[in-house]
């Protein structure tokens, strides 16, 4: 008879085996986490993301995922590379977007990891068992529950923060009715540092622990479709798909000892920057017309935004620069048939009509 302690050893080992960099197990159960998840929402927090109110129950009980339910098996996979966590998108001419998305699609590539190991795990004991395995598409709070698996501890930045691999860490939770041991909660290592809230470049953060996405850059540019805010524009600075800024500036993202792990199955590689995405150059973007965008971004994650709201990011970006080399380019969606991004370009070329004054 396999105990609690054994079963748990071995789904560690065969997710690590499935190419995972690091793997905990927590209790499906509410935590002081989860419970304040409800209140943040009632803040208004949560913007359009609608889908957030309607699994609200699970997110704060993961007990209610669904019957019988009993461990949270969270596996983490590390994004950044060897050349540490520098700025994305600072050559000259290129435009910032979010390093998670430059490549191959996280969640597919998760996803298909936590697949496999619900079948090795059922292959190990000759059983099936109940499960589902989310990446981002569950209602389950990821960062919570990796926090609880050991794996980390949630940043000021609302970011997860491993101590070895630093927060560009992609998460997956497998949930499951076998009765595992779980793994101790870690000590909040931030201390009295404050460089991701001071470094927001929309003060997104109500406080310590605390984001209002509806501020947040992530959101703006890739959840809500809708026109952005000209209070925050000029804020986005140059960012077209989301912002790395909080997570570039934290301390545990830029020390010398930040460890990227072996990647002997090659998942890592799927993860690098496609070469348009690396360094994307503003000019290049704006002359995308929408089959080219979807040939750039297929089996990218960077589809979310849509070729719309990636247009309207990028007028965005394109009045923050000021180049007045732009403006044919800008021009075009000034004269175009879509209102939200007419209106986009108008506020870019008034900005470019400042520069060449």
């Amino acid at each position: 008879m396999t105990t609690p302690q054994e079963r748990s050893s071995e789904i560690k080992a065969l997710a690590h085996a499935l190419g995972a960099d690091c793997v905990g197990i927590c209790a499906a159960e509410a935590t002081p986490e989860s419970r304040a998840f409800g209140a943040w929402l009632d803040r208004g927090h949560g913007g359009v993301m609608k889908y957030l109110e309607r699994t609200r129950s699970q997110r704060e009980d993961p007990a209610l995922l669904f019957d019988g339910v009993r461990s949270l098996v969270v596996v983490g996979l590390v994004y950044h590379d060897a050349s540490g966590a520098a700025p994305s998108g600072q050559d000259e001419g290129a435009a910032r977007a979010s390093r998670y998305a430059r490549g191959d699609d996280y969640h597919d590539l998760l996803a298909d990891r936590l697949r496999a190991l619900a079948a090795a795990i059922e292959a190990r004991w000759s059983r099936a068992f109940e499960w589902r395995a989310w990446v981002d598409t569950g209602p389950v709070l990821e960062r919570v529950a990796a926090a609880y698996a050991g794996l980390g501890w949630v940043g000021k930045n609302t970011c997860l923060i491993h101590p070895d691999f630093g927060s560009y860490l992609f998460l997956g939770v497998l949930a499951t009715d076998l009765d595992c041991a779980f793994d101790a909660l870690l000590p909040d290592q931030c201390g009295t540092c404050t460089a991701c809230l001071d470094a927001c470049p929309t003060g997104a953060f109500t406080q310590a622990h605390e984001l209002d996405a509806t501020r947040c850059i992530a959101y703006t540019t890739i959840e809500d479709p809708g026109p952005i805010p000209e209070a925050l524009r000029e804020a986005q600075g140059e960012h077209v798909y989301g912002c790395d800024v909080c997570q570039e500036v934290c301390p545990w993202n830029q020390r010398r000892g930040l460890r990227v792990p072996e990647d002997p199955l090659g998942l890592r590689s799927r993860l690098e920057a496609r070469s348009e995405w690396r360094a994307p150059e503003l000019a290049w973007l704006l002359d995308l017309d929408e089959e080219a965008w979807r040939a750039s971004t297929r089996g990218s994650a960077m589809r979310r935004s849509k070729y719309r709201g990636l247009m309207r990011n990028a007028l965005v970006a394109a009045g923050n620069r000021c180049d007045p080399s732009l403006r044919a380019k800008v021009e075009r969606f000034r004269d175009g048939d879509d209102s939200m991004l007419a209106e986009h370009a108008a506020w870019a070329l008034a900005r470019l009509c400042e520069s060449d004054g």
